[in-house]
Formats: structure tokens, C-alpha cells, sequence
């Protein structure tokens, strides 16, 4: 493996959990473990192009793990890793920052926040 070099250490942080869906995939991956089928109810505007190619990125990255079931029909599901529960702290932070962004810009956070169970602590 190549010695990469970074400007600053946040490069390192955003090139495993940057873009649009890592984090969401994460902060329901908080919440326990998790098939496909359930993070593609969870979050339906994604892809299931897109999503299979996250969960490959993040297993690759060993922030998430992916249990295989020997059964028929086969089950997948995905954990956190102990790695990935490194980053429990960071991910509580940016939605906390996110609802603060909602506010400041939205005023009313619950006119743009779709119910979820990630949302469940708002009430």
C-alpha cells in the first residue's frame, strides 16, 4: 500500500465517512445491526446501487463488519465494528450540529425533519 500524504488529518477522517450516505448508514448502524433490505427502508432515497457500493466501502475501510448467515436463503448483515464504534462520538456530533444548522436556517426543525427513529430523541 502506497504512503499517502494529507494536508490536514481531517482528509483522513472524510476520505472513510465523507459523502452523502456513510454517515447516515453509521447513525443507524448505532442503533444495532442491520440487513440491506432495513437501511434501504431506512433511508429510501438512496440507491441500491449506491448503498451496496457504501457498505462495501465502509467494510473495506473496517469501520463496519459484514456477517454472512449460512442459511438458505442467505441473510447479510451489517455491524459496527469495534473501530467503527470509535466514531460514535463524532457521528452524535454532526447531528447535533445538523438539528442546530436546521434551526438557524429553518427555524422550526420538525417542518424539515422527516419522522425517524433517529429523530425520536427531538420530542
Amino acid at each position: 500500500m502506497e504512503k499517502k500524504k494529507y494536508n490536514i488529518s481531517v482528509e483522513a477522517t472524510l476520505e472513510v465517512i465523507g459523502g452523502k450516505w456513510k454517515c447516515v448508514i453509521l447513525c443507524h448502524l448505532l442503533r444495532g445491526k442491520k440487513r440491506t433490505s432495513e437501511l434501504k427502508k431506512l433511508m429510501p432515497t438512496i440507491t441500491q446501487k449506491m448503498l451496496t457500493q457504501q457498505l462495501r466501502e465502509l467494510e473495506e475501510a473496517g469501520v463496519i463488519n459484514r456477517i454472512v448467515y449460512n442459511q438458505v436463503p442467505p441473510k447479510v448483515e451489517y455491524e459496527l465494528s469495534e473501530y467503527g464504534w470509535s466514531l460514535e462520538g463524532i457521528l452524535h456530533s454532526l447531528c447535533d450540529w445538523g438539528e442546530k444548522h436546521i434551526t438557524k436556517v429553518y427555524g422550526d426543525k420538525f417542518s424539515v425533519l422527516e419522522e425517524s427513529i433517529l429523530n425520536e430523541h427531538l420530542k
